[in-house]
């Protein structure tokens, strides 16, 4: 049986030639290795592509005062940071900046403590009977000791002199070489408290330095009325020290301040349009001149090849390394999704091919400018605009998605302006154009959708250009508008032309299924589905009505329509095979009813195997062959195991496995959506009145029952989106089978009851709507624990009799 579609095309037998000779080679390699190899690669060839024209800078080295010896005119648009002003600003911003100073406020009650606890020493020093030659202040020495002994056992010296401690150590206390920086305002931190800060003006005026506040304490211990003068001034030699600074500059927090400060002093820019004198020769080197001078060095990177082939690689690396994370961990919306590295090799590979497209661009530009004699059309910049520049975005939004698109025209940009004169300038347009092939298109489901695409992207590259050609301060001509609206207009179908020309490769290329390749699936001419509808009919219809009903409901949850449709014609093309065995191709006598319930299970779960082995023959697109293992998943046939059980002899063992579909379980929503719409079409068809009760409990116990058995363990699908299919699958199937009016003459005979007798009746007398069995009540509809219609397991023949 010939079955094979033409779903090969030139792009498919160019994908195996390309997997045969290039990809095949390093399957040697481990996953890595291979990815490793891959990213080596784009970095490879996108490098040269950008290194290129490279010095464009200016070389020689004045200073400030001398004589300019040759006329220096700027070859390129530079843009670039005054350095030397810049950091000169952001100094004085430093300088105005508030020092930022802590506070001690417990530092005089530890003074106090301190000396309590030395003067408790002392005074047990002097229970032991230590000579006085020994005597020790805070374990070190002091000869002012000895001279104290006298008035140690008193409590009230001890608790006056804590007590004028902790008064002056109190106070604001800064260390004397902080004295000028306290000139100004600063901010004061408690640090018991450091969201309590205090801007204190003038603090100098308000606090002690450290040599004051130990002259205020040394002047109120000589006002103690009973100490001698010998005792006082030992009491200063050994107390003084105790007062120490509370407000201590904080170093780190103040080079922090100072610095946010400075940062918020915007760069001081220099700009130089191309051509533009700089200096004339003999003209005195002014700072604004060095600045001009010094910005085209910085461009230029003249005499440092080398250096700037590093620096480029890096930078490269860099880039597509930024790309692969986001590749990575992208959301990702789509239901035809990539995997993440064919992903990223689609994008690199869009984004070297469309470096190379803006390479060429720069280089025909240039040469166009160069043969032209007269304005506008000497001006390269202007030549640029026809530059397809997003090409490579329109082609990853239409086989992947937005978010990827927009990355890649991020890099095309980036790249963009790198490679162009008017690097700022030229990477905004490319920017805007890509940003307009992303958004300017909706879904891509017509071969036109292209050229539309192409079409807004040159109206907004028309417009884009005349703003930048207003920003640019060039003179608004007849021509130079006709010219740049020309321009602008030509990058946009060239953009069409270019992606168009790229999709069917890229399509075959990484296996990705588009709207427009899912449509041409459905085309009815097709060889397999022509054979379904002529071998097995009553499978084809029920695999249109499936599809209808899937694509409802994938509509309600936001899953994706058209793949569940397409999905629905192939899920069942296995039973081709022996569309007798089924009973929607029935009519008549149910040849199971003369088999072992083994055989009749290994049947009908070999429409799925056969099915695959027929996909693969037929080259269908992996993501709808997926359908059909996953729309019965690993579903047990109930009905036959306990037939077989209940006919076993003495002894034989019957094995469940023999009675369970292959599997897998559903993998993504539009296959789980699947396995229910197989299910409650199947179910809501065999019923003789398919009112809206019938249905509601044919599809309530079908979705109860599949959840329970597990089978959309494996899928993303959520409970709230599966009360959703529910509803939207009851109201699909209530809407077809809706009542209708009787005709008399007109209507074929209805026979109804728990098992039809419509076998009884020449096939004649059949509707074609009416082939297999159909129930009465709902309850009686064969439905198994899993969600399964089994009525292949119903015995006709034992009915009749």
């Amino acid at each position: 049986m010939a079955l094979r579609p033409r779903f090969t095309t030139p792009f498919s037998r160019l994908r195996d030639a390309f997997v045969h000779y290039v990809v095949s080679p390093f399957k040697v390699f481990e996953p890595r290795t291979r990815f490793l190899i891959g990213f080596g690669v784009l970095v490879a060839v996108t490098t040269p592509l950008l290194f290129s024209n490279y010095s464009t800078g200016f070389s020689a080295d004045y200073r400030e005062g001398e004589v300019i010896r040759a006329t220096v005119v700027a070859r390129a648009d530079v843009g670039a940071v005054d350095i030397s002003e810049t950091e000169k600003r952001r100094n004085i911003a430093r300088e105005a900046t508030r020092p930022v100073f802590n506070f001690d406020s417990t530092r005089g009650e530890s003074s106090a403590r301190s000396f309590r606890a030395a003067w408790e020493d002392l005074k047990r020093q002097l229970d032991l009977k230590t000579p006085a030659s020994d005597l020790t202040w805070n374990g070190v020495e002091a000869a002012g000791a000895a001279r104290l002994a006298p008035l140690v056992q008193s409590d009230e010296s001890v608790n006056q002199i804590a007590k004028l401690i902790r008064e002056v150590g109190d106070k604001y206390i800064y260390d004397d070489t902080e004295a000028e920086r306290l000139g100004q305002e600063i901010v004061l931190v408690d640090v018991r408290n450091p969201s309590g800060q205090m801007i204190m003006p003038a603090p100098r005026t308000r606090m002690l330095s450290l040599g004051a506040a130990r002259q205020e304490l040394e002047l109120k211990l000589r006002n103690l009325p009973q100490w001698t003068q010998e005792q006082k001034s030992a009491l200063s030699s050994i107390v003084l020290p105790l007062i120490r600074p509370n407000v201590v500059l904080d170093q780190t927090a103040t080079t922090t301040a100072r610095e946010n400060e400075a940062n918020k002093i915007p760069p001081v820019r220099v700009s130089v349009k191309r051509n533009q004198v700089i200096a004339r020769e003999g003209d005195t080197v002014t700072p604004n001149m060095l600045a001009q001078l010094a910005s085209m060095q910085g461009k230029g990177n003249a005499g440092r090849p080398w250096h700037h082939l590093v620096g480029l690689l890096m930078v490269v690396m860099a880039i597509y390394w930024a790309v692969w994370k986001f590749t990575e961990h992208r959301s990702v919306t789509s239901a035809l999704s990539l995997s993440k590295t064919r992903a990223f090799a689609l994008v690199g590979s869009a984004i070297v091919v469309e470096t190379a497209l803006m390479r060429v661009g720069l280089t025909l530009a240039d040469s166009v400018a160069n043969s032209m004699k007269t304005a506008p059309f000497d001006d390269p910049s202007i030549w640029n605009f026809a530059i397809p520049v997003a090409a490579a975005t329109l082609l990853v939004v239409m086989l992947v998605d937005t978010q990827l698109a927009f990355l890649t025209g991020i890099v095309s940009a980036l790249f963009a302006g790198m490679m162009a004169p008017a690097g700022m300038q030229t990477a905004l347009y490319v920017m805007i154009s890509c940003a307009a092939a992303v958004y300017g298109i909706g879904r891509y489901r017509e071969r036109q959708s292209v050229t539309l695409a192409g079409l807004f992207v040159g109206a907004v590259n028309a417009v884009m250009a005349l703003a930048l050609l207003a920003y640019a301060e060039h003179a608004f001509t007849l021509y130079t508008v006709l010219l740049v609206v020309s321009c602008g207009s030509a990058g946009g179908l060239l953009t069409a032309i270019f992606a168009a020309g790229g999709l069917p490769v890229n399509e075959s290329l990484f296996g990705i299924l588009t709207d427009v390749k899912l449509l041409e699936l459905s085309n009815a001419d097709l060889p397999v589905l022509g054979q379904l509808a002529l071998r097995a009919p009553g499978t084809n219809q029920h695999s249109h009505a499936v599809g209808q009903l899937a694509e409802d409901a994938c509509r309600a949850v936001g899953a994706n329509p058209l793949l569940a449709r397409i999905g629905a014609l192939y899920h069942d093309i296995g039973k081709v095979a022996a569309p007798e065995y089924f009973v929607e191709n029935q009519q008549g006598e149910n040849p199971h009813d003369h088999m072992r319930p083994s055989q009749s299970a290994r049947i009908i779960t070999s429409h799925v195997t056969y099915g695959m082995k027929l996909a693969k023959e037929i080259s269908l697109p992996k993501k709808i062959a997926d359908f059909i293992p996953q729309h019965h998943g690993t579903r047990t046939l109930h009905f036959f195991l306990r037939k077989a059980q209940a006919e076993a002899k003495p002894g034989e063992v019957i094995d469940e496995k023999d009675f369970r579909y292959p599997g897998p379980k559903p993998q993504f929503k539009e296959a789980a959506i699947m396995m229910l719409a197989d299910s409650c079409e199947a179910a809501a068809r065999s019923l003789a009145r398919p009112d809206p009760e019938n249905i509601r409990l044919i599809v309530v116990k079908i979705v109860d029952a599949v959840i329970t058995d597990g089978q959309l363990d494996e899928c993303d699908l959520t409970l709230k989106e599966l009360t959703t299919i529910r509803e939207a699958m009851i109201s699909a199937l209530t809407a077809i089978y809706h009542a209708r009016i009787d005709y008399p003459g007109f209507n074929p005979p209805r026979v109804t009851g728990p098992l039809s007798a419509l076998a009884t009746l020449p096939p004649s007398e059949l509707d074609s709507e009416e082939r297999g069995i159909s129930y009465s009540s709902a309850h009686d509809v064969p439905i198994n624990q899993a969600g399964e219609v089994e009525d292949e397991a119903i015995n006709r023949t034992a009915t009749k009799r």
